[in-house]
């Protein structure tokens, strides 16, 4: 082979390499909705959410989803509506769901995302009044406030997670149509 063809051969086989600098973004939404009286789970309404994100978040979407984190859920039932959401994407997915931390453990939360050395993105289910240290503790010192009534926002947030590239809606029909 001559030189010119060499170096040819040689870069393009570097460009198959995978880079060592990880650029994931992380992606966080809120449970979806509860039931009325405010008992456990989803409501009617949060399971349709949860079959919804399957589309939205699932393997032909743009967001490359590859690592999902929900609260850790207690034992009597309570804390389960971030898992319910996101449990069946994950099973599309074919994705254990990390539920190491505790819903006030935003410090868990960023270790686990700064850790983090897989390929793809990473998807975080939360309770909405947390979500916003889970950002702060990311490293964006000026998190928005998550708006009370809000269950379809998704907030973008790219590494080296300083702040929000975007704050944008699951859109699921018949849900986010207003």
């Amino acid at each position: 082979m001559h030189r010119p063809q060499l170096f040819v051969a040689s870069f393009l086989a570097l460009l198959t390499l995978p880079l060592s600098v990880s650029s994931q973004t992380v992606y966080l939404i809120r449970h979806g909705e509860k039931p009325a009286d405010g008992g456990n789970g989803l409501s009617a309404l949060g399971l349709q959410r949860a079959q919804c994100l399957r589309n939205v978040f699932g393997n032909e979407s743009i967001y490359d989803i590859k690592y999902i984190m929900a609260m850790t859920p207690k034992s009597d039932g309570e804390r389960t509506r971030p898992l319910d959401t996101v449990q069946p994407l994950a099973t599309d997915l074919n994705i254990t769901v990390d539920i190491s931390c505790d819903r006030d453990d935003a410090d868990c939360v960023a270790d686990i995302v700064n850790q983090y050395e897989g390929e793809g993105n990473i998807l975080i289910s939360w309770q909405h009044g947390a979500l916003t240290d889970i950002v702060k503790a990311l490293g964006d010192e000026n998190a928005p406030k998550w708006k009370k009534h809000a269950y379809d926002v998704i907030w973008t947030d790219p590494k080296p997670y300083t702040g929000l590239t975007e704050i944008t809606s699951e859109n699921c029909p018949g849900l986010d149509d207003n």
